[in-house]
C-alpha cells in the first residue's frame, strides 16, 4: 500500500493559514493546537498564520458591509452583521465560480440579499459590491505569496469554517495553479454542518474540488495531521477522519496550543477547555452527533494549563471552548479558588437549578466567571419543549438573576422561527425579553438554520427540506442553503428579526459589536448591578486583581430596594 507524503521519515515545512473572515476572538484554536502537537512529537516545523488580524482585511471587511448596510432600508437591517455573513459568504463563492456568466451571477447575488433581507438592490449596487470582492482576492493572492516565499512549505493547510470556505477553496485553487508541487489539506467545523459526511453537498465538494484540494482531515486532527506528515496514512484516500487510526486524543496526551508566531494582542481571549463535545441534544444543534461521547478533564488538569497560559502569555480572560461549561463550573471554580488563580473566564452556558441559586453563582465569580452565554432562545414553553431545550421559563428567569445579581455578564441567544413557531410564542418572547431586561446584558438573537444532515431533529423535517436557491446556482454556491417549507415563512422569520432588533433597543438592551459599545455596555452592567464584573477595559489592564475576592451576596432587602430604582439616563 503507499502511504503518504512520500519522503517518510523525512520533516516538513507546513504553512497552516485561517483565511478570512473570521471574528478573531482568540487565536486560531485548531492551527495552534496541531502546531503545539506536532512539533512536540516530531521534527516538522509548522507556521501559523491568521489573516483576520491583518489591517487590510478589517478594512476590506468594513468596507463591503459599510456599503451593503448604505444599500439596505433601516427597517430591514434586522441583526445586520449575522445575516451579512451569510450574504457575504454566497457572494464570495460566487464571485470565483460564476464561469463567466455574469448575468446568473449578478442574479444570485441579488437574490441572496433579498433572501436574508427581504429588500432588492440594484445591477449597479452589485456591481460596487463586486470590486470590493476583487480587492478581498487580489489580497488573499498577496499574501498568500508572501508567506509561501518566506516559508517554503511543502505542505498546506487551512482551517474551514462556513465564512471562510469561499476564501478556502479560492486559496487551495489558486496555490495549487501557482505551486503545483505544494500538498494542499483542509479540516475544520465546516464538515459539522454544512458539509457532513455522506450528504449530497459533501459528494458535490469533493467532486469540485478534486482538482486542487489534495487531502481533508475530519474529526478531532492531532493525531491525524501528525500520522499523514510521518506518512502513516495510505496515499490513496483523499478523505481521513478518526475511524482511520487507533489512537485517540485523551487528556493525558494534551499539549498546549503554540501561539509563538501570533501576536497575542490581536486577540481578547486566550482559550482553553474543560470538555468535549455535549450531554445536551437540542433540535438545531450538531454538536453530540460529531464529537460523540462527552468527557470532561479533571480540574486540576484544567487549572494547571490555565495558569501555564496565563504565565507563558501574561493574560488573564479564558474563553472556554465547552460547548457548556455547566458540568465542570463548580468543580473548576473550585479549583481555580483554591489554587488563587487569579483569571477571568467566559464560556457557553445552559439554564439550570444551579445556576438560578444564589450561592452557586456568588462562588463561580469569585472564582472568575466573566460572562454566561445562554441559550435562552424562546419566551414561550411550547417553543422550548419543541427544540428539546428541557428548560422552563421559571429557570431562565432565576438563572439570569442569580447570574446577574452576582454581577456576571449575561449574554443571551435567542432563537427566532423555529419550525411551529406562532406569532402568539413570538409576542411571549419579545415579553420575556422586556420582563429580564436589567439582568441581561447582552441580547443576541438569530433565526433558525436548517441542515440537511447531522442536526439533532433532522429526520423529522426532511419531507419539508427545499433548497433556498435554485439548483441552476449550485456550481456557483457549492454550498447549498436547504429551509423548512412550513411555518413560520422564511419572510416571517426575518420580519421578526427586525422587530425583534426595534424591541431590544427599545428596551435598552445591548448587542455590542465595536469596542465603543461594549464599553458603553459595560458601563450599564455597572450601574444596574453592584457585584459587576470589572469592565473590559479594566481586565486587559490588568486593574483591580483581586475585585472577585470582596464579592458579597446581597440580602433580600437590598435586593429589593436596588432592583426597585429607576434608572433614568
Amino acid at each position: 500500500m503507499e502511504y503518504s507524503c512520500s519522503n517518510k521519515g523525512g520533516s516538513y515545512k507546513v504553512l497552516q493559514c485561517l483565511l478570512p473572515f473570521w471574528t478573531p476572538l482568540i487565536p486560531p484554536q485548531a492551527l495552534t493546537q496541531l502546531k503545539g502537537f506536532v512539533e512536540a512529537h516530531s521534527s516538522h516545523v509548522v507556521k501559523t498564520v491568521d489573516f483576520n488580524v491583518m489591517d487590510i482585511f478589517r478594512e476590506l471587511y468594513h468596507k463591503y458591509f459599510n456599503t451593503l448596510k448604505g444599500f439596505v432600508p433601516h427597517d430591514k437591517k434586522g441583526n445586520f452583521y449575522n445575516v451579512g455573513h451569510d450574504v457575504l459568504q454566497n457572494h464570495m463563492m460566487a464571485h470565483f465560480n460564476h464561469g463567466g456568466n455574469i448575468e446568473t451571477y449578478i442574479e444570485l447575488v441579488k437574490l441572496t440579499i433579498y433572501e436574508n433581507y427581504f429588500y432588492s438592490i440594484t445591477k449597479e449596487q452589485v456591481e460596487v459590491l463586486n470590486k470590493i470582492l476583487d480587492e478581498i482576492y487580489l489580497e488573499i493572492e498577496n499574501k498568500l505569496i508572501s508567506f509561501m516565499e518566506t516559508v517554503k512549505p511543502q505542505v498546506v493547510g487551512f482551517t474551514a469554517y462556513i465564512h471562510t470556505l469561499p476564501a478556502v477553496i479560492y486559496g487551495c485553487s489558486f496555490l495549487k495553479n501557482k505551486y503545483p508541487h505544494i500538498k494542499t489539506l483542509i479540516g475544520g467545523g465546516i464538515f459539522i454542518w454544512q458539509l457532513t459526511p455522506g450528504s449530497p453537498d459533501f459528494e458535490y465538494f469533493l467532486q469540485k474540488t478534486k482538482n486542487y484540494i489534495d487531502k481533508i482531515f475530519i474529526g478531532t486532527g492531532q493525531f491525524l495531521f501528525l500520522k499523514y506528515l510521518n506518512g502513516e496514512l495510505p496515499e490513496d484516500k483523499r478523505v481521513y477522519t478518526t475511524k482511520d487510526i487507533e489512537e485517540v486524543l485523551d487528556y493525558s496526551n494534551f499539549v498546549l496550543p503554540d501561539h509563538s508566531d501570533l501576536n497575542i494582542e490581536y486577540y481578547p481571549y486566550l482559550a482553553i477547555s474543560g470538555s468535549t463535545s455535549c450531554p445536551n441534544k437540542c433540535s438545531f444543534c450538531s454538536i453530540s452527533n460529531y464529537y460523540g461521547e462527552y468527557r470532561k478533564k479533571e480540574p486540576e488538569q484544567a487549572v494547571n494549563e490555565i495558569t501555564k497560559l496565563k504565565n507563558r502569555h501574561n493574560r488573564r480572560l479564558f474563553f472556554m471552548l465547552d460547548s457548556l461549561i455547566n458540568p465542570i463550573v463548580t468543580d473548576l471554580s473550585k479549583e481555580l479558588i483554591n489554587k488563587n488563580t487569579s483569571i477571568y473566564f467566559d464560556g457557553y452556558f445552559r439554564v439550570d437549578d444551579d445556576s438560578g441559586n444564589d450561592d452557586n453563582t456568588l462562588l463561580w465569580r469569585k472564582a472568575g466567571f466573566y460572562r454566561a452565554r445562554i441559550g435562552i432562545e424562546s419566551g414561550s414553553q411550547r417553543i422550548l419543549d419543541l427544540m428539546g431545550k428541557d428548560i422552563t421559563l421559571d429557570q431562565s428567569r432565576a438563572s439570569l438573576k442569580a447570574l446577574a445579581s452576582a454581577g456576571i455578564k449575561t449574554t443571551t441567544f435567542w432563537l427566532i422561527g423555529h419550525p411551529g413557531e406562532t406569532e402568539e410564542d413570538f409576542q411571549m418572547t419579545l415579553n420575556f425579553l422586556e420582563e429580564l431586561k436589567d439582568y441581561i446584558y447582552e441580547a443576541e438573537y438569530n433565526p433558525f438554520y436548517y441542515f440537511y444532515t447531522n442536526q439533532a431533529h433532522t429526520d423529522q423535517w426532511f419531507d419539508k427540506a427545499v433548497l433556498l436557491y435554485h439548483e441552476k446556482y449550485r456550481d456557483m454556491v457549492i454550498s447549498q442553503t436547504w429551509v423548512l417549507s412550513c411555518e413560520p415563512s422564511r419572510e416571517e422569520v426575518f420580519e421578526r428579526i427586525n422587530r425583534f432588533e426595534e424591541h431590544r433597543i427599545r428596551q435598552g438592551i445591548p448587542n455590542p459589536y465595536t469596542m465603543e459599545e461594549i464599553h458603553q455596555a459595560d458601563k450599564r452592567w455597572k450601574r444596574l448591578h453592584r457585584n459587576a464584573v470589572p469592565s473590559l477595559v479594566e481586565v486587559e489592564q490588568g486593574l483591580n486583581l483581586d475585585e472577585r475576592k470582596h464579592v458579597k451576596k446581597m440580602n433580600i432587602a437590598s435586593k429589593l430596594k436596588f432592583d426597585d430604582i429607576v434608572f433614568d439616563f
